[in-house]
């Protein structure tokens, strides 16, 4: 399958409107099984950690095992980081690069803002995502996404739709 930059662009939109519209299945329909999602987090030097199995990290998921353990529990309420009411999100991406693209495979960089409201307060979340969609099936995958957090001083316990 060969995407247009158009595709991809549309792709990433979708993706951030059904966390938008709480459209948890369809979210990770976009996923493939095996799928590493990561969010690295800053070190005491002000670098990221580079390696989930040996640093910490704010979100680690090597497969979509956990994204679907992570919707399980935000569908039922049996997330502490989710407690109702579910916080109201909007996401914005922009500066899409497509990094590389081959028959089978897209490497791509953009930057996303997401603003969620939530007990009357808004908070603001802020970085880059670097994504290698699958493109052999009929529709894109997400195969690796790793989401760069450039505001990590924050006051609250981070889930997937703040990203």
């Amino acid at each position: 399958m060969s995407l247009s930059y158009h595709d991809i662009e549309q792709f990433i939109i979708r993706e951030a409107r059904f966390l938008d519209d709480r459209e948890w299945d369809k979210w990770l329909e976009c996923y493939h099984e095996d799928v590493t999602y990561w969010m690295p987090a800053w070190d005491d030097d002000d670098e990221l950690t580079e390696d989930p199995q040996s640093e910490i990290s704010l979100i680690y998921y090597p497969n979509k095992d956990g994204l679907e353990d992570r919707i399980y529990r935000i569908k039922t309420e049996r997330s502490g980081a989710s407690s109702m009411p579910e916080p109201r999100t909007t996401h914005f991406t922009s500066n899409l690069e497509i990094l590389s693209q081959s028959d089978s495979e897209v490497k791509l960089r953009f930057n996303w803002l997401t603003k969620a409201y939530r007990y009357k307060q808004t908070a603001e979340f802020f970085g880059t995502s670097f994504y290698t969609l699958d493109i052999t099936g009929e529709q894109p995958v997400i195969r690796e996404k790793r989401m760069v957090l450039n505001n990590d001083c924050i006051n609250q316990v981070l889930d997937v739709y703040h990203l």
